[in-house]
This record gives C-alpha cells, sequence and structure tokens, in this order.
C-alpha cells in the first residue's frame, strides 16, 4: 500500500461530473475522494444543482450522509416524508433511507455531501 499524504487544492482545480444518477445539471466536485485524495473513509463534495435538477430516489446499504444547504432551496424525500430545505439546513441521512434531492428553487442548490465509508459495500 502506497504512503498517503497531505493533500491541499482549490475547489477550482477540481472538475464538475455530473454522476450516476443525477440529472438536468446535478453536478459534483469529488473534493476529498479515493480519486483525489488517496482517502479511505470520507468521501467530501460540494454539489450544485441547476434548476429541475435532481438526484433520484435511492438508498445506500452502509453509507451514512451528510447534506449541508449553503445556498438555494430545494424539495428533500426520504421515506415517505417530502420537506423543502433551504440555506443552513443539515440533513443527516442513515444507511437503508430512500432519499431523492431535487432542485425546485428559482437559482442553484449548492450543499455540501459529506459520505462515510467511501464504498457502500
Amino acid at each position: 500500500m502506497s504512503e498517503r499524504k497531505t493533500v491541499i487544492h482549490n475547489i477550482a482545480e477540481v472538475p464538475w461530473h455530473e454522476l450516476p444518477g443525477h440529472h438536468g445539471g446535478a453536478l459534483s466536485k469529488l473534493l476529498v475522494h479515493p480519486d483525489t485524495a488517496q482517502s479511505r473513509l470520507i468521501d467530501h463534495r460540494i454539489s450544485s444543482y441547476e434548476p429541475k435538477a435532481y438526484v433520484a430516489r435511492h438508498k445506500h446499504k452502509v453509507q451514512e450522509q451528510i447534506y449541508h444547504v449553503l445556498d438555494g432551496e430545494g424539495l428533500f424525500e426520504f421515506g415517505d416524508e417530502k420537506r423543502v430545505v433551504r440555506r443552513h439546513d443539515v440533513i443527516f441521512i442513515p444507511p437503508g433511507i430512500e432519499h431523492a434531492f431535487y432542485n425546485t428553487g428559482l437559482a442553484n442548490l449548492v450543499f455540501l455531501v459529506i459520505t462515510t465509508p467511501v464504498n457502500d459495500e
């Protein structure tokens, strides 16, 4: 196993990706991820969803997630519930909970995503 090192990069250096299950301009930058920082336990992203963009309903087997809304507003679905979320709302999603996130607002929905572990196995 190779030696891991401290990684410092600016957010502008990390490319945008439209990941599987993300639609309509739901983009993410993999800031701390096995591919960008050799992380083993943490996946830390910033996401920006254009109006009408979304991530389809899904659930994780073992991963826990946190969404921290930085700007904009959207509709967060989990289980049978729906909630409007906006700036400074923080969402914790335990494993096994079906969820989806839609930008229902007028401007970009920008939020941090923190996931552990990095793999859902």
